[in-house]
């Protein structure tokens, strides 16, 4: 029986889950992935988390406890840094120990990954899993360059305008093409982490909505780093919050791009990083003349009000279209 590692579906499961699995699979392992959010998993992260964290890593409690009795590890990184000279939020740091004291939760894979300095402590980590697997180091050092293959394809689908379920579902060969959405006449920049915009479960399907209003949705993930990069640079001081500068990178890569029509944020109540980036992103798109929405998520977020909020924006993005093209 092959060793099963559990992988939450929460975080930076929609960058890494692709690395993640290539990387576990090459090494023999059988990876399980959590159920996809529910209010049944929201609701047993609510009861075992503090309530002062924020939202994500409350359903990442959940997403952990739905892994309980099925797996024989969980992976949960103690992230660090994921790019030199910046951070990743200390909840992220934390994770693995407030997780640790859930009654039967089997061994954490909570190695640290820290490249504020480079990428030598990078490998160091990837041999520190690897070991639990097996003792030969090509092996292990085969399993990762192929990880990091697969890594690079994803995020050659995500540059091609897919989402992360779409980019996904051509990687695990469930569709024979890549399926890219079929165009609207209004282009929505939606923003904000990771987690917050492609879990349909926490933002109430916010992307299948959009698109069933008739708008386009491109998000910070469509974009090369090295444009992002770009972008972020232009501020006077550099964000040290890696997720943080891609955002506010994406945000003045848009504002400038006159297909775009409207932009969204997403933020967790109770995101320190995200008051100061959303703020900062407004304030850039009010200048800017383009029509902004700031949604706030909690789990006490309801669906008629996002509804709402959603229509009462694209209705904004209508008339300012409107009115550029002098139509009545």
């Amino acid at each position: 029986m092959p060793v099963k590692v559990g992988i939450p579906r929460a975080l930076l499961y929609y960058y890494y889950y692709p690395l993640w699995k290539t990387f576990f699979e090459e090494l023999g392992a059988q990876v399980i992935l959590s159920s996809p959010s529910t209010k049944g998993i929201l609701t047993d992260g609510l009861k075992s988390a503090v309530d002062e964290i924020c939202l994500p890593v409350k359903l990442a409690f959940g997403h952990v406890q739905d892994l309980i009795g099925k797996v024989d590890f969980i992976l949960l990184p103690r992230l660090i840094s994921i790019r030199k000279n910046e951070y990743i939020c200390p909840k992220f740091l934390g994770l693995p120990d407030m997780v640790r004291r859930l009654a039967g939760i089997p061994p954490l894979i909570d190695v640290n990954v820290n490249r504020y300095k480079g990428n030598n402590e990078l490998y160091q980590a990837v041999k520190e899993v690897g070991r639990l697997f097996t003792r030969n180091h090509l092996k292990i050092w085969l399993a990762y360059r192929r990880s990091l293959k697969v890594h690079r394809h994803y995020f050659r689908l995500l540059h091609l305008g897919l989402m992360p379920a779409d980019a996904l579902a051509v990687l695990e060969n469930r569709v024979k093409n890549e399926p890219l959405p079929a165009p609207g006449k209004i282009t929505v920049a939606l923003l904000g982490h990771p987690y917050n915009i492609y879990d349909p479960f926490i933002n109430m399907n916010i992307i299948g909505r959009l698109r069933t209003m008739g708008a386009n949705v491109i998000t910070a993930e469509n974009l090369k780093q090295k444009i992002v990069r770009s972008y972020a640079a232009r501020l006077p001081k550099k964000l040290f919050w890696t997720l943080g500068q891609h955002m506010i990178g994406a945000a003045l890569h848009y504002l400038e791009r006159p297909e775009i029509n409207g932009m969204i944020h997403i933020a967790a109540f109770g995101c320190g990083p995200d008051s100061m980036t959303g703020e900062l992103i407004e304030r850039k798109a009010r200048g800017a003349g383009m029509p902004f929405l700031n949604l706030t998520l909690d789990e006490h977020t309801g669906e008629a009000g996002v509804i709402t909020r959603l229509e009462a924006f694209l209705d904004m993005v209508r008339w300012k279209m409107a009115g550029t093209v002098g139509v009545t």
